[in-house]
């Protein structure tokens, strides 16, 4: 299932068991996946127009009134185009408000540099109180999203809209405040958060047969950043590479820089090397900007011989 699918159809069961849920979109409902819901809670759902900053000072107004608001839109419109709503009408005013990101990164494929938000975590991340979570596949965002419905406080959930392939099975135990360790290493940590984290895996398992024994961590909390597991693993394997779809400034990469200051570990980065997007799909885009699982595997090799 879509991604978009999976987040709409915990929202519905939301709604359905609670009137106080409600969802705000900027005209983009059926980009996000939640057209339907408009059919069957007509007084839950709120078309904003293309008018993202009212969208949040309008959800700030209706959780201060014991709703428990949900907006939605492109990356780009969720935060940087937000940003002093969800500063002060927010996060300042300690309201509770879930805002949705979708197609992060180069997941925004052909709406190109204009909607290909490199730097929206670090954006929010500056935030006081905000939380940042990116789910990497529908069983964490099953999981999650109840826990996030029932947090009481600002969160930005990065959401990306398409199949996603499992990392996660039924057994899946989530936990918001802690990153998953999805495989035990001693040469070198990678902590990964989003659409990468498949692709992580496959590296390592590769690698292995390279002789290199990886850790794979996912973080999907950006912030606030599990420490201890950050500083356990990395301590553990002396080496450490951060892989993220996001800009390398602002993001995972310098909240893991942040955890291991003190720490004389190296860190290096793959991500988004500071700058804008392009227009292109999946393929294209990885491979110009230097995300495919060949530049991880090289990124890792050489992060691994840092020790």
């Amino acid at each position: 299932m879509e991604m978009r699918a999976a987040y709409a159809e915990c929202l519905a069961k939301f709604m359905e068991e609670d009137r106080h849920v409600v969802v705000l979109d900027a005209d983009l409902a059926k980009a996000s996946g939640t057209r339907k819901l408009y059919d069957r809670f007509p007084e839950q759902m709120f078309d904003c127009g293309v008018a993202e900053q009212d969208m949040a000072s309008i959800a700030a107004g209706l959780a201060s009134y014991g709703f428990k608001p949900w907006i939605e839109s492109f990356t780009p419109f969720a935060t940087r185009r937000i940003c002093d709503q969800i500063a002060i009408s927010i996060s300042y005013a300690k309201q509770n408000v879930k805002i949705v990101g979708t197609d992060p990164g180069i997941s925004a494929e052909l709406n190109g540099g204009t909607h290909m938000s490199m730097e929206d975590i670090g954006v929010v991340r500056s935030i006081p109180g905000m939380v940042i979570f990116e789910p990497v596949d529908e069983t964490q965002l099953r999981a999650a999203m109840p826990v996030l419905n029932e947090y009481v406080g600002p969160v930005y959930m990065r959401l990306f809209r398409k199949v996603t392939p499992d990392v996660f099975g039924p057994d899946y135990k989530f936990d918001l405040f802690k990153a998953d360790t999805l495989r035990e290493g001693r040469d070198l940590t990678i902590f990964v958060s989003g659409m990468f984290t498949r692709d992580v895996l496959d590296a390592a398992e590769e690698l292995a047969a390279e002789g290199l024994d990886i850790e794979v961590v996912n973080v999907h909390t950006i912030k606030p950043i599990d420490r201890e597991t950050v500083l356990a693993s990395a301590r553990k394997t002396g080496a450490v590479l951060t892989v993220e779809n996001h800009n390398v400034i602002g993001g995972l990469h310098s909240a893991v820089c942040e955890t291991l200051a003190l720490e004389r570990i190296p860190v290096s980065a793959l991500g988004v090397a500071d700058r804008f997007g392009e227009v292109g799909k999946l393929p294209y885009l990885r491979k110009a900007l230097g995300l495919t699982k060949e530049d991880i595997l090289a990124a890792a090799r050489k992060a691994a011989a840092t020790k």
